[in-house]
């Protein structure tokens, strides 16, 4: 078993049997993935069993926007004051139900956070931004370090030059 994280390639990813039991983020892979990469409003990368070029998880990025006043005093001071800044959105981060465990969300969150900070350096971006679905997802990123935005508890974010100094 060799896996690999690739972007989408909806003629030869395999995406009918995913299930992470979220029916939105199966539905996502299945149906809305490949429009939303074809139109540029998101991208997917997929992670795969190249053998066999199984979806086994997924994460999609995208351009974004955060209110300065949101984030928290700290880290905001260090910014312009701009009331608008630069970010990109974690949308989505799902693995299947039959790889729970493996420890396969955590590769692909690093994944995530890997691309956006390269990204990062060709188009600026302050922040990585997720919007937790749950308590348990919002769990997961607190432990790898995202913060919560002042007004919202479920939006969490991680600064770019906070992942920047991880040993990614």
């Amino acid at each position: 078993m060799f896996l690999d994280i690739v972007i989408l390639d909806s003629k030869k990813h395999i995406r009918d049997t995913f299930s992470c039991g979220e029916e939105s983020l199966d539905n996502y892979i299945k149906k809305r993935a490949s429009q939303e990469l074809k139109k540029l409003v998101s991208t997917t990368f997929v992670l795969t069993d190249s053998s066999d070029n199984l979806v086994l998880g997924y994460y999609t990025i995208s351009a974004y926007s955060i209110e300065a006043t949101a984030l928290d005093d700290i880290f905001a001071k260090s910014l312009p004051r701009y009331p608008l800044l630069p970010a990109t959105l974690l949308g989505r981060l799902a693995v299947d139900k039959s790889q729970k465990g493996k420890g396969y969300g955590g590769r692909l969150l690093v994944d995530a956070m890997k691309t956006a900070l390269d990204t990062s350096k060709r188009v600026a971006s302050t922040a990585l931004v997720v919007d937790a679905i749950d308590e348990n997802a919002m769990n997961f990123y607190t432990k790898y370090g995202f913060r919560q935005f002042k007004q919202e508890p479920m939006k969490l974010y991680y600064s770019m030059a906070d992942i920047g100094r991880l040993d990614l």
